[in-house]
């Protein structure tokens, strides 16, 4: 079970080249405080120089998968949103360099219930890889050809699978 205030008064940082989206991001989170950047220079930036509760980055637009290296080593737990990067490799690589949960942008519609399991999940000491593809099982098997198993995890993984 959710905690319903687990969002509140939190620090997100979203990055994605797409102004809507950021919007959407924003108009999402009322009880928080989302700070956002359009590029990967501003997002370094930011990331660099404050402390997030969560990162939600973007993969293609601003080079989200460079940036998550950054954030895994400033210890700040970032979740990739992506639309053209919804692929096995993207999976794979997110997983690798330590990002706690993909969200496809099919699915932002649902972004406040799944960042409340991520930082759930995060309180707990470990990723939403698992309960994500429990929930999205049907969307990666058919769009993808994969289930959970297929993922390659990194042998000392950042935080519990």
């Amino acid at each position: 079970m959710l905690d319903g205030n687990i969002l509140k008064q939190k620090e997100f940082l979203a990055v994605d080249d797409e102004p809507d989206i950021l919007e959407v991001i924003v108009e999402e989170f009322p009880d928080s405080n989302v700070i956002v950047a359009g590029n990967f220079d501003d997002a370094l930036k930011l990331i660099q120089a404050k402390r997030f509760d969560l990162i939600i980055l973007d993969i293609m637009g601003v080079n989200g998968l460079e940036l998550l290296v950054h954030c895994r080593k400033r210890g700040m737990p970032a979740t990739m949103l992506t639309a053209h990067a919804v692929n096995v490799e993207s999976l794979n690589r997110s997983i690798q360099l330590g990002a706690v949960s993909f969200i496809p942008k099919d699915e932002l519609i649902r972004l406040p219930e799944y960042i409340a399991e991520i930082l759930q999940g995060l309180e707990e000491g470990h990723t939403h890889w698992r309960r994500l593809f429990q929930r999205l099982e049907v969307y990666f098997k058919d769009r993808l050809g994969i289930v959970w198993e297929d993922l390659e995890r990194p042998p000392n993984p950042p935080y519990v699978y």
